[in-house]
């Protein structure tokens, strides 16, 4: 049954017992956002509205602009069909991440832990740290360089400035589950807006814009436009928000019985998927806005944030570079909250060491900074570009040490039970991580 205790906020991290030998990742929001056992459906679904929207920032972060930008201005429409391959990759995967954290009660680095030897274990714990690093590492340099487009403050104090964001995470992690939620669909919402802005001042021609979004035989002839490529389908899917859904998903106080279960299944999944479309329309915009403002107009070689925004105002107006820094902000800002937690899940699921979330953040933005620091003193602004798209490389290696565990505990129709993932979702699941496999041996082979 559902619990609809009107005074339960956040209920303490569950007792340790025999069925459960440890308490749950991100205890302090385990189960605690209530799920009405009344009513109608819509109103069971919106309280599952959330965690998908946590999920989907990671889609539109920072790298992924570089990406984004690159491939717009020197190709214009054609790699959007990359865009929506990428995003359908991404629902069936999220969705599968709804089922595993519902079905088992546990999230994926959990899992790792218990199910996988040591030897496997561990190498699988470093690789989802360096991944989280890596992003985190996004975030910082992305975060920074938004701070000197709006406010003209210089890139290394715009660095060393985003140590203040554990702040902001703390506290609303602390005012609960539903504020962080809230704070990230508002800037969400504001990320949206920009972009329609400057969708609208840059005017593309929508039939192009449409075929855009069909496949093209030259993204596999043309080797340059397979490395963009590969680093959009690489990016995209970033493996600490494979962790991150498995464990968020428990927020939600649901029965313990398997048609509750089914229930909260489906309307997860059905947040994270509209979520999800909701970024693929947001990258779509950014890629879009290059195509439009820049490789329309000759501007075939605009590969840098800054320089995007340096163009923007004499090609669309004064209005365009303000709209592109702030969205800038509030991805770096959205991607920080859902990384730093991210985090947190991965270093209690597969250690089980408990840090205070203060300290937890402080070590992972600090690692993060370290590298971003050194890079901005020595070589300026052109060394954090580059530190950014070496990042999105680093984050394509290591998405399938995230997916192949995945996938393994989705398959596993025994431990899953009545809650056993469809066939189909299955199959699918199975196909992108081989795509994964495939498109990293290609990246491999272009980045040597």
């Amino acid at each position: 049954m559902y619990r609809t205790d009107p005074g339960l906020r956040e209920p303490p991290a569950p007792a340790v017992t025999a069925a459960s030998p440890h308490p749950p990742s991100l205890s302090e929001i385990h189960r605690s956002v209530r799920v009405p056992g009344a009513g109608g459906w819509l109103r069971r679904l919106l309280a599952f509205i959330g965690p998908g929207y946590m999920v989907a920032v990671g889609y539109m972060d920072p790298g992924n602009w570089a990406t984004a930008i690159a491939g717009g201005s020197a190709f214009g429409y054609t790699l959007l069909s990359i865009a929506l391959l990428s995003s359908l990759m991404a629902m069936l995967l999220q969705a599968i991440c709804t089922r595993i954290g519902i079905a088992t009660g546990q999230d994926l680095a959990q899992l790792c832990r218990e199910r996988f030897p040591r030897r496997a274990a561990i190498p699988l714990w470093l690789m989802a740290e360096t991944a989280i690093c890596a992003t985190d590492l996004a975030e910082v340099i992305g975060t920074a360089i938004a701070l000197q487009l709006l406010f003209g403050l210089p890139l290394l104090e715009g660095v060393l400035l985003t140590v203040l964001d554990t702040v902001l995470i703390l506290w609303l992690q602390h005012k609960g589950m539903r504020w962080l939620e809230a704070f990230v669909i508002g800037l969400i919402a504001l990320i949206a807006a920009c972009f329609i802005g400057q969708v609208a001042l840059a005017d593309p021609v929508w039939s192009e814009v449409l075929r855009g979004y069909l496949p093209s035989a030259s993204i596999v002839t043309d080797n340059t436009q397979l490395y963009l490529a590969l680093g959009i389908l690489g990016a995209t899917v970033m493996p600490h928000n494979l962790y991150l859904h498995t464990a968020i998903v428990q927020s939600r106080d649901t029965g313990h019985d398997v048609a509750s279960k089914k229930e909260a299944i489906r309307f997860a999944s059905l947040d994270s998927t509209v979520a999800l479309a909701i970024a693929l329309l947001i990258n779509s915009a950014i890629l879009i806005t290059a195509a439009a403002a820049f490789h329309v107009r000759g501007q075939t070689e605009v590969a840098e944030i800054g320089q995007a925004h340096a163009l923007l105002a004499p090609l669309l107006g004064a209005a365009a570079p303000t709209l592109f820094a702030v969205a800038l902000l509030a991805c770096g800002l959205n991607s920080t909250v859902t990384a730093t937690i991210a985090g947190q899940v991965v270093m209690e699921g597969f250690l089980r060491i408990r840090l205070p979330p203060a300290l937890r953040r402080l070590v992972t933005r600090a690692i993060a900074i370290v590298p971003a620091v050194v890079v901005t003193w020595l070589y300026g602004e052109s060394g954090t570009a580059q530190l950014l798209v070496l990042s999105q490389v680093v984050l394509s290696l290591q998405l399938p040490f995230a997916v192949i565990p995945l996938m393994m505990f989705a398959s596993d129709r025994k431990q899953l039970g009545a809650l056993a993932t469809p066939r189909w979702q299955v199959v699918l699941g199975w196909a992108s991580a081989v795509l994964i496999l495939v498109l990293n041996v290609l990246l491999l082979r272009e980045f040597f």
